[in-house]
């Protein structure tokens, strides 16, 4: 494998665009090998068009990138190869059992067929679906199929893992399972992941460092707790929710306050107000009349 330096992931300028929109901004990373990386922010900000440009999936409009020492570019390939991607809603061949997915994934990398059976043997252990490996997939829960395209994600043994809201719809047993082996990926498969979430307490929990996007834009980025520290927040919610200017929950909900007795008033001042306007009309009128 090509290694570039220290960084699993540099990126310059990175930019792309779909017609008027900018949905990614000159974006820059380094991210180093062996570190879990978390992009931060709202819907539409811009967290999955990065994690496609990185895996060579779509082109940037402008702006370069290296994952694992690979362009990808002009070297898209080998991204694709040394690269999992599990995106936020993974498509899976319900007819097919898993071990029969995995088979078919591993074909689509051109492994060996000898090393695809060990591998799958090796990642259904590791994700405890020995047992249910011949079950068709349409029987299994969000939280098996979930495992199923994790398995999916590493069955050609990458050194770069892009999991896009890894923990989407599942339940918070289901989810907690899946934190669980993003931990272990990453400590002891000495594997670099790239997370995409909306999640904060998972992203404080797993991850290493953190960027924060809006708007196609990087507006910071840190370890937690420099994050966290930066803006005199106690937790990385709060520092998000004051980086981003959102407001307060009680600005939100001041409508509340709003009882329905001060409701009749209002309205009563407002009819006031209304027969005052109207008097002055017809005051008004009636002395142009007298003259």
């Amino acid at each position: 494998m090509k290694i570039s330096e220290k960084n699993a992931i540099i990126t310059k300028d990175l930019t792309k665009n779909f017609g008027n929109v900018v949905a990614v901004n000159n974006l820059n990373l380094k991210i180093p090998y062996g570190t879990t990386y978390g992009l931060l922010g709202p819907n539409g900000a811009g967290k999955t068009t990065t994690v496609r440009m990185l895996n060579a999936i779509i082109s940037p409009t402008s702006g370069s990138a290296q994952v694992v020492g690979y362009d990808i570019i002009t070297e898209s390939k080998q991204v694709k190869i040394n690269c999992g991607f599990l995106p936020e809603s993974p498509g899976l061949y319900q007819k097919l059992t898993a071990k029969e997915f995995l088979e078919f994934v591993g074909e689509l990398y051109y492994l060996p067929k000898e090393l695809i059976s060990s591998r799958i043997e090796e990642l259904l252990e590791l994700f405890n679906l020995e047992g249910r490996e011949n079950d068709l997939l349409e029987g299994y829960s969000r939280g098996m199929k979930q495992k199923v395209c994790l398995c999916a994600a590493l069955i050609q043994d990458p050194k770069m893992i892009f999991l896009d809201e890894p923990t989407s719809n599942l339940d918070p047993a289901a989810a907690r399972m899946v934190k669980d082996l993003i931990s272990d990926l990453a400590k002891k498969a000495d594997k670099t992941i790239f997370i995409c979430t909306h999640l904060l307490d998972a992203a404080e929990e797993l991850c290493d460092f953190i960027g924060i996007i809006d708007n196609g834009e990087l507006k910071v980025e840190g370890s937690p707790k420099e994050i966290i520290d930066s803006v005199g927040a106690k937790d990385l919610e709060d520092a998000y929710l004051k980086i981003m200017g959102v407001s307060k929950i009680d600005d939100l909900l001041a409508w509340r306050e709003e009882t329905p007795q001060n409701n009749k008033e209002e309205k009563k001042k407002k009819k006031k107000e209304k027969k005052r306007k109207e008097n002055r009309k017809k005051n008004g009128k009636s002395l142009e009349s007298n003259c």
